[in-house]
């Protein structure tokens, strides 16, 4: 997906998701401008099932194109933490080096144990894929 050139664009995007995915049962998701530049974007997806994706993101676009800043992609099943995704540099973790910094932690030691996330960016939308891996989760 091509990078927004504008935050209005990436309102409409967001604000269109649940018509763009008929998975998401609801959305909380709010656009929140916080100064000239610079905006969060935050909220849930929740899907059938009782899985949700938590969801934040910086975002600015004082140089052109919208770019997300920083990003933190949560999956929960009830109180469950299944996954997440953040953007935290570990510059010491030589098996992350391949998507510095984009890394996801995954079971059975979530806080610890990080893999490569070759398909964030900070240059387009993750939501796209982050909605598709959460439909392919098996129903419990």
């Amino acid at each position: 997906m091509t990078p927004f050139q504008s935050l209005r664009d990436y309102e409409i995007f967001v604000y269109t998701l649940p018509q763009q995915f008929p998975s998401i049962e609801r959305s909380t998701l709010t656009v929140a401008r916080r100064g000239r530049l610079y905006a969060e974007l935050s909220g849930e997806l929740t899907f059938a099932g009782g899985l949700r994706l938590s969801i934040y993101e910086r975002l600015s676009w004082d140089t052109g194109p919208l770019l997300i800043e920083g990003y933190s992609y949560e999956a929960w099943r009830g109180s469950d933490k299944l996954y997440w995704y953040d953007s935290q540099p570990h510059p010491h973790d030589p098996t992350l080096a391949s998507t510095d910094p984009h890394h996801k932690h995954v079971p059975p030691d979530i806080k610890h144990n990080r893999i490569p996330a070759p398909s964030l960016t900070f240059s387009a939308p993750n939501l796209p894929f982050l909605i598709r891996e959460a439909e392919l989760l098996p129903d419990d």
